[in-house]
């Protein structure tokens, strides 16, 4: 609760009138004081009535590509059973204020507003809460309350279709890659047994053991495995404006068409960025991961993968990503970690056998490391953007795409032809 400048005139002239009625004695001085607090504690009363709305958020959709529309409708329900004043309502979306009218709102009426959503930037745009204002009718007391919980809107990087897939080390052997996740006889790990899986791959020792049914889980070894690094340090990334390196961006969208395109083979793949997730690894889908790197303010396309996700009613109120391009909207630049810790990881772990290395001009300088990593992965791909001068060919003995963007990567990439 806020008094405003006339309130607290009114309360100084009030203390003063009564001060001066009661000191000499001037009923006429005390009756305006008394009349001056009066209205004082009228207006309090008047501001701190609550009244009951609901507020129901509704995003269309809640996930976007960047430069995609997106857009919001909230409806003011009045729940209560008095009639509501005229209220000054305004919903957050982003940075930007937008007004609601809430004028005369009778009991079990409601009200809709519809506006567009920002999505100019990569990034999770929080929508809300709805901020109510309640004054008195003569302007003393102003009292804000938050109505509603706040939605994010997950804005991810441009997917760019890639036709070329990396092939990797493994093959069939009729030269072509079979998607097949349970074709071979590689044994993986063991899992609880759910209807449908069949009984001959039940582990019979480990079920008798545990009292429950376990079942062998098995891997297509023929797969290549696509190992995608994506370099959030902000020295690879030393050229900004407002905040935003394009580089960074240009590399999201490549991580997400890379991520994408693995995903439309059926493909394994794994994201991983060279200053280390806070967030665990196996509670989100690797695409949903590579929308969530945000430039210089935290703040990217997935749900199932084609970046059309579903509608958002509000949620939890968490704001927790739910997907793999959600996480590359919530990863920020950072001084953190190098890409020299990075190799180490790749190598001691052996995640796949194609290795993507995305970075900007500043990480040039540090392909050293990766192609060190030759040796543990038979294909290193390293895609560079926004360097002013190309990549001194030959550099660490490296495939090496040079580019400005995502577009002219996705275009280059279809022309690698050595994996």
């Amino acid at each position: 609760m806020r008094i405003t400048a006339r309130g607290t005139g009114l309360l100084a002239a009030a203390v003063l009138l009564l001060g001066a009625g009661f000191r000499f004695a001037y009923p006429e001085l005390t009756v305006l004081g008394a009349a001056a607090g009066g209205a004082l504690a009228l207006a309090v009363v008047t501001a701190a009535w609550r009244p009951r709305l609901r507020v129901h958020r509704q995003a269309d959709p809640d996930r976007v590509a960047r430069g995609e529309p997106a857009a919001m409708t909230l409806t003011v329900r009045n729940a209560g059973r008095l009639p509501a004043a005229s209220l000054l309502a305004v919903d957050r979306c982003g940075e930007r204020p937008v007004p609601v009218p809430v004028l005369r709102l009778r009991p079990g009426a409601d009200t809709t507003v519809r506006y567009d959503v920002p999505t100019s930037r990569r990034g999770v745009v929080p929508v809300g809460p709805l901020r109510v204002t309640r004054r008195d009718p003569l302007g003393l007391v102003v009292l804000a309350r938050s109505y509603g919980d706040s939605v994010p809107v997950w804005v991810h990087p441009r997917i760019h279709p890639l036709s070329a897939v990396p092939t990797g080390a493994g093959r069939s052997l009729d030269g072509r890659v079979d998607a097949v996740p349970h074709g071979s006889i590689t044994f993986d790990s063991l899992r609880e047994y759910v209807v449908g899986d069949e009984l001959r791959r039940v582990h019979w020792r480990t079920s008798a053991r545990v009292g429950e049914l376990m079942v062998r889980e098995n891997v297509d070894t023929s797969l290549p495995r696509i190992v995608v690094l994506l370099d959030n340090r902000l020295a690879a990334h030393p050229d900004r404006v407002d905040g935003v390196a394009e580089s960074f961006e240009s590399a999201c969208e490549a991580a997400a068409s890379v991520i994408t395109a693995a995903v439309r083979e059926d493909l394994p793949v794994v994201l991983l960025f060279v200053a280390a997730e806070t967030a665990p690894a196996g509670a989100i889908r690797p695409v949903d991961r590579a929308a969530s790197a945000d430039s210089a303010r935290p703040g990217g396309h997935g749900g199932d993968g084609t970046g059309r996700g579903g509608v958002a009613s509000g949620g939890d109120g968490s704001g927790a990503p739910v997907g793999p391009l959600d996480r590359l909207a919530a990863v920020s630049l950072t001084g953190a970690g190098t890409l020299a810790d990075a190799a180490a990881r790749l190598r001691r772990d052996r995640l796949g056998d194609t290795l993507v290395v995305l970075t900007g001009p500043g990480g040039r300088d540090d392909l050293g490391h990766v192609g060190a990593l030759r040796g543990a992965y038979p294909s290193v791909v390293v895609g560079v953007f926004g360097a002013a001068e190309p990549t001194p060919p030959g550099a660490a003995g490296l495939v090496v795409v040079d580019v400005a963007d995502g577009a002219a990567f996705a275009a280059e990439w279809d022309g690698v032809r050595r994996w």
